[in-house]
């Protein structure tokens, strides 16, 4: 298919509209229901009072807001696909944003700014505190501002909204690859996530990766469970080493979400029993480098891609708590693991030799 031929393709499968609206009326559609702009995204960014006040300051200034992106579903109402942390901002300073359980969140109080220092303290419109309000006309001067927004229309392909979602908060973003992930999950399948948060909480596991507390504020532990649902069962002929992994993880994922036969109770099963014997055998040990008759520092991932995605494969067949310790030590004096987990090696180069590794060396 010709570049021409692709380029046309494409763009029949995504449509889009947009317009001008008032900040008004961007607040009657939260109200009323019109627009979803998922509330437990929220655990996933991380505005400032700062930043939220500068927002407010640049409507009070007319310095133009950026594009607002949503996804229109098939009962008409908007999903946010960018410009969470702007909508939200408006609304917890409206007094009218919800968390993800229907309570209110405490109204926006703001911090002074650089171009308007008298911002601080300032709220939107309490009765019982109308020296620190803004006047009506500022409130007139908010509500009648415009915020364009960009629809990707119901008519689009189903993936649309998640492959936009992904390449608008990649980046420049705050948010790990991982958290764009949890993002677009929540968006396609909400239970499934809940269910992967329950896996990578699991005990067994955290001791296991033993990553650090920034690491796991970052959601690593995630992309770690959903990089073993995908890779200890992946046919490894068929996988596309020209890809890049982060994007193969996001693609499968959103399979997975979509794929109601699905058996999470299997899955479940694998991912325990997996972790159980780690805990058994190495602890939190289990992917350290093993030197001198010691292990040293702290998570790797290439162990955890031939120990972990090897066992998971192997199951329920595994070896014994005292052979899984015996072949992890081994492991680091391997030709062909030696060969492939140096700094500097592509993952997409690289799993297509340590994850058959794994499932050799971890057989019963």
């Amino acid at each position: 298919m010709s570049l021409q031929n692709q380029i046309d393709q494409m763009r029949k499968e995504i449509r889009t509209d947009g317009y001008a609206m008032s900040i008004g009326e961007w607040i009657s559609l939260y109200e009323n229901k019109e627009i979803d702009i998922h509330p437990e995204f929220q655990r996933f960014f991380r505005w400032s009072i700062n930043q939220k006040s500068n927002l407010i300051e640049s409507i009070l200034l007319g310095i133009p807001i950026p594009t607002i992106f949503v996804s229109q579903r098939k009962d008409g109402v908007w999903d946010v696909v960018d410009g969470l942390q702007r909508l939200s901002t408006l609304y917890q300073f409206f007094g009218v944003l919800k968390d993800d359980n229907g309570n209110n969140i405490s109204p926006l109080i703001l911090e002074k700014t650089k171009y308007l220092p008298s911002l601080n303290g300032k709220k939107w419109n309490d009765p019982d505190d109308q020296e620190n309000s803004l006047t009506p006309e500022q409130r007139l001067l908010i509500k009648r501002s415009k915020i364009d927004v960009s629809i990707v229309l119901r008519e689009s392909d189903d993936i649309a909204k998640f492959e936009l979602f992904q390449r608008l908060n990649t980046g420049g973003s705050d948010l790990t690859p991982q958290e764009v992930r949890n993002c677009i999950l929540v968006m396609v399948n909400p239970g499934l996530y809940e269910w992967l948060r329950e896996l990578a909480n699991y005990p067994q596991f955290q001791e296991a990766i033993s990553i650090s507390e920034k690491n796991l504020i970052e959601q690593y532990d995630l992309e770690l469970a959903l990089r073993f649902l995908i890779f200890s069962m992946i046919n490894i002929d068929k996988y596309d080493r020209s890809r890049d992994v982060g994007e193969y993880i996001t693609s499968e994922m959103i399979k997975i979400a979509q794929d109601q036969n699905f058996n999470r109770d299997n899955v479940t099963q694998q991912f325990k029993r997996t972790f159980d014997l780690l805990a058994q055998s190495t602890g939190s040990n289990s992917f350290r480098r093993y030197i001198g008759e010691r292990f040293k520092g702290g998570f790797l991932l290439s162990p955890f891609e031939v120990i972990a995605f090897g066992l998971g494969y192997n199951y329920p067949n595994f070896p014994t708590a005292k052979e899984v310790s015996e072949r992890t030590k081994k492991l680091y004096s391997d030709a062909t693991y030696t060969q492939w987990s140096g700094s500097g090696i592509r993952a997409n180069s690289r799993l297509p030799h340590l994850i058959p590794l794994g499932r050799e060396i971890f057989s019963q």
